[in-house]
């Protein structure tokens, strides 16, 4: 395997793994506040990546096309999930309405880790360069991104993404209903949207957005 590639999987890893896991670990916490004790009872409230790692969709998937991507490209992308963490939305004290907190908190953390991934690119900028001066700005530089990616993907409004849950949440019940019951079809849709590019298309401008608007912030330009 190339060495680059095999570097830039290891300085991928922690901002990656850190991502995906501490999304979940978001929504068991927000669940937790709100009422739904069932993911503390699994042991999933927890800043541990380990207890919310799948080994598919953290590990293998992101690993597999990290490398492909960047073989036949010579970039990154990613793409991955962690193990989902359990929620009763019906032990909820206000099951709708809690339902769009309990969602939303997910892609809030995922910002939050970008502004932090942000300030860390900035921190090392603003010191005397070392040996790490290099892998840290990359390791910066994919966090960003791969936060802010996620953070869009899961606030589309497509069930079961966060963005369906915040829908259900926000739409009368009828329609509330209905729109739920799609959630069957959310992700053969979502897979069907990324491999004919039009999820890309859809959510760039939108990653772009947040980017710029967080370097404009940190006066990264």
């Amino acid at each position: 395997m190339d060495a680059v590639l095999i570097q830039t999987i290891a300085i991928a890893a922690l901002p990656v793994i850190f991502a995906i896991t501490l999304h979940e670990a978001a929504h068991g916490y927000a669940a937790r506040h709100f009422g739904d004790p069932t993911a503390w009872l699994a042991g999933r409230i927890s800043l541990n990546p380990a207890r919310h790692i799948d080994p598919i969709g953290t590990l293998l998937v992101p690993g597999v096309i990290l490398a492909m991507s960047y073989m036949a490209a010579g970039s990154a992308m990613l793409f991955g999930w962690a193990k989902p963490v359990p929620v009763n939305f019906g032990q909820l004290r206000h099951p709708k309405r809690d339902m769009l907190w309990v969602a939303a908190a997910g892609p809030a953390t995922n910002l939050l880790m970008a502004i932090g991934w942000a300030a860390m690119f900035k921190f090392n900028l603003a010191i005397s360069p070392h040996v790490f001066t290099v892998p840290l700005a990359e390791m910066s530089r994919i966090g960003l991104n791969v936060n802010l990616v996620l953070m869009v993907l899961n606030l589309l409004p497509l069930p079961p993404l966060d963005g369906g849950r915040i829908a259900v949440s926000l739409l009368p019940y009828p329609a509330a209903v209905r729109f739920a019951a799609l959630e069957r079809w959310g992700f053969p849709v979502l897979l069907v949207l990324m491999f004919t590019g039009i999820l890309g298309d859809v959510m760039g401008p939108f990653v772009a957005l947040f980017r710029h608007l967080i370097i404009l912030l940190f006066q990264l330009n």
